[in-house]
């Protein structure tokens, strides 16, 4: 939703790929025009979810899909502001931060 996260999406994604923006914060977004045209890419936006939260949390709760590879750390509230410093500064391996507060 606002650029410097729209152009991290757009770098990353290999060629032919496709970045999908959801939850844009930025009424107005500068995007690299040449790099999405070189590298083919197919930009799609998403407005919200179409009903698929209770289909996800049916296949969560039987762990037919895995989330655990994809969570970094269950952290406290008083640990926030120093995991999204990690975070911020593009951490490796650091990938999804769970801030529990009721630890």
């Amino acid at each position: 939703g606002v650029a410097s996260t729209v152009n991290t999406a757009i770098a990353c994604a290999r060629k032919g790929g496709s970045v999908t923006l959801v939850g844009n914060l930025s009424p107005k977004v500068e995007m690299p025009l040449q790099v999405i045209v070189t590298k083919e890419l197919t930009i799609h936006g998403s407005c919200a979810s179409r009903g698929e939260y209770p289909a996800c949390i049916e296949l969560l709760e039987r762990r037919a899909i895995r989330v655990d590879p994809l969570i970094t750390a269950t952290i406290s509230l008083n640990d926030g502001p120093a995991w999204f410093q990690r975070l911020y500064a593009g951490e490796p391996g650091a990938m999804k931060v769970i801030v529990d507060p009721t630890r």
